[in-house]
């Protein structure tokens, strides 16, 4: 049986959806608390590196050591998908700069996929402009040799694919309700400073979360294909 690994750094932001979508694939999944007990000894067939209200820049010892693990996993040609922070530690890993972004982008918010996104294999399906789920403030630049994917207002750069097997995405695609319910409950001081509340945000993004799963779908359908 395969092994996916999900890298978490805080306890209410697990692998959500993604979970199932791999465990319908035959993939059995190894959660790692990071900042708690460590890494494991390899990133397995897959690595699924989620988010926290961390920066990548921070100076624990354990984020360097995570950026270096995920950087190995690349360069060893897993299918590596990041998310959020994820997706800051991704691209930190491969060479590019994180840092405070415009502003706080929470919820519901429209992106376009680029003109390098309609060539992807991934982001091609998808529509020219739709809805993410949002929950972050700082941003990442493109790393050397990536493909940008999607683009929003706020942040020109929501996406990128490094290689034929590396995403970085800043979206949650893999929400679900009790994961927004979390969300709100441990990081309230977000909610606040971006002038929404807890309840308009959950009313607002559940009816879209059915076709947030379908597009995490098609992400992990990729990544776990055969090629891979």
């Amino acid at each position: 049986m395969k092994r996916a690994i999900c890298l978490q750094h805080v306890a209410f932001e697990g692998p959500g959806a993604f979970a199932d979508l791999l465990g319908s694939r035959g993939f059995v999944i190894a959660k790692h608390l990071v900042p708690k007990v460590g890494l494991p000894p390899d990133p397995g067939d897959l690595l699924l590196v989620m988010g926290g209200p961390m920066s990548v820049n921070d100076p624990d010892r354990w984020i360097e050591a995570e950026l270096a693990f995920i950087r190995a996993a690349v360069e060893r040609g897993r299918p590596v998908l990041g998310v959020c922070l994820g997706a800051q530690l991704l691209a930190k890993a491969l060479g590019a700069q994180v840092a405070p972004g415009p502003g706080l982008e929470i919820g519901m918010t429209p992106i376009r996929v680029t003109d390098q996104g309609r060539e992807d294999p991934v982001f091609r399906t998808l529509p020219e402009s739709f809805e993410v789920f949002q929950w972050h403030g700082e941003a990442f630049g493109l790393p050397d040799g990536a493909v940008p994917l999607a683009s929003s207002d706020l942040f020109p750069l929501q996406a990128f694919r490094f290689g034929s097997n590396a995403y970085g995405v800043l979206f949650h695609l893999e929400v679900q309700r009790e994961g927004i319910e979390a969300l709100c409950r441990e990081c309230l001081e977000d909610v606040s400073k971006a002038g929404q509340n807890p309840s308009a945000l959950l009313h607002r993004a559940e009816p879209h979360l059915p076709r947030l799963h379908m597009v995490a779908d098609q992400l992990i359908a990729h990544l776990t294909a055969p090629v891979h």
